[in-house]
């Protein structure tokens, strides 16, 4: 039976491993790529949701403006038939002040009218105020959230880059090069795909 020489086995394991390391860095490139693009679509959606969080609190703002405009407007002819000495009047303004309003009046009025208006009073709180704030918050959020996305979505799009490094090195081993060179640039890559798989292990996963 005949025996291989050493030099041809070595040849024949490094054909092996070089075939083993294409074949597990085409699977992990496939999955950095679908990562990449799981992520992608999750900022987008993000993206989107901040979008639109955005702009209904800008719809909150201007619903909480009108409410603030039409109080001030009220309240400008309460003070002007307080002024006057009408008290019958200022009397029915005051009991047409809208609710959000006429709790900060009275609150205002209970302190001895100490702020120069009830509109400064923490208990006014006109309609869509809160929500835009909330609003705001989730706008806010969700963009972070996005950035967040996209980044993940880059360092798979970086480490893809780093295990196609890694099937160039297995192919050049390959090639009709003097064995030292062939071993060593597969050594390479061993190395490469390491690394890669280390960092791989500590990055989220999306399905």
């Amino acid at each position: 039976m005949a025996v291989d020489p050493p030099q041809t086995r070595i040849s024949r394991i490094q054909d092996i491993v070089g075939v083993f390391v294409l074949s597990i860095t085409a699977v992990l490139t496939a999955w950095c790529g679908f990562e990449s693009s799981k992520w992608g679509g999750e900022m987008s959606i993000a993206f989107s949701e901040a979008s639109g969080a955005r702009i209904q609190a800008a719809s909150a703002e201007n619903e909480a403006r009108a409410a603030q405009q039409f109080d001030l407007s009220v309240y400008a002819q309460w003070v002007l038939a307080e002024g006057e000495g009408d008290e019958e009047l200022a009397q029915y303004i005051q009991d047409r002040f809208q609710p959000w309003f006429a709790v900060a009046f009275d609150a205002w009025q209970a302190d001895g009218m100490q702020e120069n208006a009830p509109f400064i009073r923490e208990e006014y709180v006109p309609p869509g105020e809160v929500e835009a704030v909330e609003l705001n918050e989730r706008a806010d959020a969700k963009f972070a959230e996005a950035l967040e996305s996209n980044q993940r979505g880059d360092n798979y799009s970086l480490l893809t880059v780093l295990f196609a490094l890694v099937l160039f090195l297995t192919a050049m081993s390959q090639r009709d090069v003097r064995t030292w060179i062939g071993r060593v640039l597969l050594g390479l890559a061993l190395v490469v795909m390491t690394v890669g798989v280390g960092i791989l292990l500590t990055f989220p996963i999306k399905i």
